[in-house]
């Protein structure tokens, strides 16, 4: 494939709905050169066909390493150098308290938020290295930071996100590679809730009656903000919350009489 190695390009996980495909809107509009990750092939053709810049598709479950290292080999070879990885794909499952958890859950979160994250970022990072250049963003989210009630492992592993990119900074200082965190409150629009209420309309709507959740739009803005600024800003993490959500007062239980 005939590449410009003057226009950038971005790769983007879990790009074939939500904040990913809104992602990848968003940086087609800015004219960049785009490799869109999923599991679902057909989703990323259908959000191809919507883009008006050069566009590749990779199917691919970022939980397994060796197909990680193939693919990355693969859009490096037919598009030239990743600029910008942006680590989208995640998951959680449920909101039962720990002990009524499924650990094959845990697991399945744990090795796509935290392992498949750290796969495909440290595919990027030899070139980026060599290259003295390139722009990692992580979506981590609020639970990160703000516990609460059958959040457990899923914001355990939000909160790896937020540290990692840090400390990958503090490895990386010298080196002309930023790294972001983004970190969003409630966000509608996109298939997580389905996700994490297996499949019930009904409750994954839930938590978004009568309130303005924010937007995949909102956070795609973001991201390319953080990105749009001078090579020498970096923003190391942005917190994000729709004015109709806030931090909790801390919860006290009380024994009855």
């Amino acid at each position: 494939m005939q590449h410009s190695s003057k226009t950038p390009l971005v790769v983007i996980t879990g790009a074939s709905a939500g904040i990913g495909a809104a992602t990848a809107r968003r940086f087609a509009r800015g004219k960049y050169r785009i490799a869109l990750i999923a599991r679902r092939l057909e989703k990323l053709k259908s959000i191809q066909t919507e883009l008006e810049t050069e566009t590749s598709l990779y199917e691919l479950d970022i939980s397994i390493a060796s197909d990680v290292r193939k693919t990355f080999q693969a859009i490096e070879k037919e598009n030239g150098p990743i600029d910008i990885l942006i680590n989208n794909a995640g998951c959680a499952f449920g909101i039962e308290p720990a002990f009524e958890c499924k650990v094959e859950e845990w697991e399945q979160c744990v090795q796509t938020n935290i392992n498949g994250l750290l796969y495909c970022t440290h595919s990027v990072l030899p070139s980026m290295v060599a290259r003295d250049c390139g722009h990692i963003i992580n979506l981590g989210s609020i639970a990160g930071t703000y516990p609460y009630p059958g959040g457990n492992v899923y914001g355990a592993t939000k909160a790896f996100v937020r540290q990692f990119s840090l400390n990958l900074r503090a490895d990386l200082l010298g080196k002309r590679i930023r790294v972001t965190c983004i970190e969003p409150g409630l966000v509608g629009q996109t298939e997580f809730s389905l996700v994490r209420f297996r499949g019930s309309k009904e409750k994954a709507a839930k938590p978004y009656e009568n309130t303005q959740p924010l937007t995949p739009e909102d956070i795609a803005e973001a991201i390319y903000f953080c990105h749009q600024l001078p090579p020498h800003v970096n923003i190391n993490t942005i917190e994000m919350m729709p004015i109709s959500q806030a931090s909790a007062a801390l919860s006290i239980h009380r024994k009855k009489n």
